[in-house]
């Protein structure tokens, strides 16, 4: 049997799932490649952030979500004293119109996203089939997978690697990894309670050098503890029962108080891909990038990823733009993960000193800072959340002009009735948001819709509903008007990622920024 699609993706964890869907939502045929004949059913991730969030819902699954995700709330640092080294507590109310920390049940997650994409008519997914061998042929890529009964040939215009840490589809696109050299053991415990019980912090890092150990909400009902490996500890020691509740007692749980589903050691790994494409061969997720878990990013980053890909793909199959616009996928993602990698490293570095010397220096080093009014930032604080080269609106000698990169925030908006979300009121797509003092030329217009671009002019709140005309929305929370006056802008144009592509500073500019994006779509080989 041979399948033909516009993309295999192999891989169907959840990021391979939220670009199957991104895709699949916008018409595409896609055929999903999957080892595993059942979805893996304990979680490995616990959280995602507020932009992963504002990704999910364009997958159209944030209802679905519900029930099986909770505010992350608090999360503190203590030492071994028990005194508080360090408090967070991300907002429930994010920039990105989603709290800015989600905990989740992972196996819950998946079935969220695995019924939204049985919904979608042109996304079949295949369980139980391993890739095996990709071979690129001019304008498609041929797939060998092998399932229980046979071994079939799959045909698609592009494959994704979604594959996880030992990706087949990496191995066919040759690129090395860059390897960060930092690894830790660490004795994970996935536990549900016999009864319902307020953990106040809801979520604690303990930074004992006899015993750096972690709890967290796992989502509702789940919680997970964590337990590094110290000096003078074997792995198979670690992995034993009685050794996990000897742990697990650390925290005053017993047998007779909880069921535990799972306890594994696992191994953290740091590296990044060299080369996240070869051809039409592309990685996302863990196939492209690892990182340690301290800053709950490894996750996210693979949605992003997938978000990233998805509407250069999009443009690509529907012949809006050229296989050169894949090439800033690379350039940016890689831009954005590396220095998660990094900061990954360096809290799990913090967190992990098993010298009781170190440690007190540092316990006395964060104390004196939050006694002086600098408490040290937490490295995921001081991640970037800007695009500084990419896909991204230009002058003419190439440069970069401001304030283009940024990550747009997203705030309610009313129209014809409907109040929401801006995404969930105005679509998905490129999006031109101006002011009223933008027009849009006709044939603007029209690229626009070419593109599945929406034109929309924001009016002040207090704006009376009838007073609005088709592209119009009432900017409800004030977020779209000071946004588009800080930047000294009456238009900017947003992509389908939420990155902003580019402003316009002037009503005569507004053409010139959408004749920028057309051009860029549409760059020949060896022009970026």
């Amino acid at each position: 049997m041979q399948t033909n699609a516009d993309v295999v993706i192999v891989g169907y964890g959840p990021v391979g799932q939220v670009l199957s869907i991104l895709l699949a939502q916008r018409g595409h045929s896609v055929t999903v490649l999957e080892r595993y004949p059942e979805p893996y059913p304990m979680p490995r991730a616990v959280a995602y952030d507020g932009e992963g969030a504002r990704i999910l819902a364009a997958c159209g699954v944030a209802a679905g979500l519900v029930p099986v995700t909770e505010l992350t709330r608090d999360y503190v640092w203590r030492n071994a004293a028990g005194d508080v080294l360090m408090r967070m507590e991300p907002p429930a109310h994010g920039r990105h119109g989603w709290p800015e920390s989600t905990s989740m049940y992972q196996p819950g997650l998946e079935a969220v996203l695995g019924a939204r994409g049985a919904e979608l008519p042109t996304l079949r997914v295949l369980r139980g089939y391993q890739a095996e061998t990709l071979a690129e042929r001019d304008d498609q890529v041929v797939v060998r997978a092998r399932s229980a009964t046979a071994t079939e040939d799959f045909t698609a215009a592009w494959v994704i690697g979604c594959d996880g840490a030992n990706s087949v589809v990496r191995e066919h696109v040759g690129t090395s990894m860059a390897d960060y050299r930092f690894s830790t053991d660490w004795l994970i415990c996935d536990v549900r309670l016999h009864e319902e019980q307020e953990f106040s912090p809801n979520n604690l890092q303990i930074c004992d050098p006899a015993r750096p150990r972690t709890a967290v909400s796992a989502g509702p009902g789940h919680r997970r503890w964590e337990f590094l490996r110290v000096p003078g500890e074997t792995r198979d020691e670690m992995d034993d029962e009685d050794f996990v509740w000897r742990m697990l007692a650390l925290f005053d749980l017993t047998p007779d108080r909880a069921t535990l589903d799972r306890h594994a050691v696992y191994t953290t790994q740091a590296a990044c891909a060299n080369r996240w494409r070869s051809g039409r061969m592309l990685l996302a997720g863990d196939a492209a990038h690892v990182m340690p878990p301290f800053i709950g990013q490894g996750m996210c980053s693979g949605i992003r990823d997938a978000a990233a890909l998805a509407w250069r793909l999009d443009l690509v199959l529907a012949g809006m733009a050229g296989e050169t616009v894949l090439d800033s996928y690379t350039i940016e993602r890689r831009a954005h993960v590396r220095p998660a990698i990094e900061a990954s490293i360096t809290l799990g570095k913090v967190l992990c000193e098993t010298d009781p010397v170190k440690a007190a220096g540092r316990d006395t080093f964060i104390m004196d800072s939050r006694r002086r009014g600098t408490p040290v930032q937490a490295p995921q604080q001081g991640l970037s959340d800007t695009i500084r080269n990419g896909f991204l609106r230009r002058n003419a000698d190439g440069v970069i002009v401001a304030p283009a990169g940024h990550l747009t925030p997203q705030g309610r908006v009313q129209r014809e009735g409907t109040t929401g979300l801006f995404d969930q009121v105005v679509g998905s797509g490129f999006t031109l948001i101006t002011t009223a003092a933008a027009e849009l030329r006709p044939d603007d217009r029209v690229f626009l819709d070419d593109i599945g671009g929406h034109p929309v002019c924001v009016r002040p709140a207090g704006t009376p509903p009838g007073d609005l005309g088709s592209d119009e929305v009432i900017d409800l929370d004030g977020v779209y008007l000071p946004y588009l006056s800080d930047a000294d802008a009456v238009a900017i144009l947003v992509r389908p990622d939420f990155y902003l592509f580019g402003a316009a500073h002037g009503p005569d500019d507004v053409p010139a920024l959408i004749a920028d994006l057309r051009a860029q779509l549409l760059a020949p080989a060896g022009v970026r």
